[in-house]
């Protein structure tokens, strides 16, 4: 015969057992549901959007994340430098900051940064010069919980004297970065950064998991002046696997053709939906940075009209 209190032993370690059983099979069920319904990408602002209401002093610098949140309905935002350049190691003001978006319960996510020296500069001396003047951003960064800066690859030379002079600046800045867990990022900016397959040359030169970029929609112009562009689809599929940040560019719109932006200066367009098919296809799951430079719409209508055709694609992406 059989103890009663083995018995109850054995009922009782296989209950348990049961029960943790059916325990991690519910978590598996709600981590599988929740990965499910989990969004392929997020909205967020680039600064860059309100630059006319910034530089008329219409709108301040700290007001940016009530902004965001309160008539945009966003929840994360990209700074830029430009719109508070004196106050980069101004503790006090930058905890302001900080705090503003804590208030709205907005993220911040990178700053955009620009007119620090290039950091592919051909005189060495100049070069270093650029990445001492970026530390600070680091800092900036660092003390307003953003993942990154955005930096410019600006460089002269030959193809190939651009590249390693640009990886040089951009190595350097990196192990900066790595120290405060930040990353630098760079943008198709205009030169041979618009050029992706120099760009992606430069960061497989760079390999460092805190380098990589952010690719803009529509900054794919070499020289506009002579009408010299990459192709836009085939720019961002380049620089998706290394994407850390992603700008949806728009300028003014086709309502004919209502996921289509048109730059109507440099007579070019490009497809949203298309994009955002390359940029969730590479995988990417973060936040796609709203940045209108349009001229038909004032910019708050700007950025209404292109968080609606963010929305329209994650829709029907969605489906899929």
């Amino acid at each position: 015969m059989v103890s009663p209190i083995l018995n109850r032993r054995h009922f009782l370690s296989t209950s348990f057992a049961t029960a943790a059983a059916v325990a991690l099979s519910q978590g598996s069920a709600l981590t599988a549901f929740a990965a499910e319904k989990a969004p392929l990408f997020k909205i967020s602002l680039a600064q860059w959007s309100l630059h006319k209401a910034f530089f008329e002093k219409k709108i301040d610098n700290l007001d940016f994340a009530k902004i965001a949140k309160e008539e945009f309905g966003i929840e994360a935002i990209e700074y830029v430098n430009q719109f508070f350049k004196d106050k980069a190691t101004n503790a006090e003001y930058l905890a302001g900051m900080k705090k503003r978006a804590a208030d709205h319960g907005v993220r911040s996510l990178l700053i955009m940064v620009d007119g620090e020296g290039a950091l592919g500069d051909a005189d060495e001396t100049k070069r270093q010069k650029a990445v001492d003047n970026h530390k600070k951003w680091l800092d900036a960064a660092s003390t307003l919980g953003c993942h990154s800066i955005r930096v410019n690859a600006q460089s002269s030379g030959t193809y190939d004297e651009q590249m390693d002079r640009a990886a040089d600046g951009l190595s350097k800045l990196t192990l900066l970065a790595e120290q405060q867990n930040l990353n630098v990022i760079v943008e198709n900016h205009g030169g041979l950064s618009s050029n992706a397959d120099w760009l992606v040359g430069v960061m497989q030169q760079v390999d460092h998991p805190h380098c990589g970029t952010l690719p803009d929609f529509g900054n794919f112009g070499i020289n506009r002046d002579k009408d010299e562009w990459f192709d836009f689809y085939k720019g961002v599929e380049l620089m998706m696997p290394y994407a850390q940040a992603v700008s949806a560019k728009t300028h003014d719109f086709d309502d004919a053709r209502p996921l289509v932006t048109v730059n109507t200066r440099w007579k070019k367009e490009f497809d949203f939906l298309k994009m955002m098919q390359i940029v969730t296809a590479a995988g990417y799951r973060g936040y796609v940075g709203i940045e209108y430079e349009g001229t038909k719409l004032d910019e708050y209508a700007g950025v209404c009209k292109t968080k609606q055709m963010l929305e329209t694609c994650l829709a029907e992406l969605s489906k899929s």
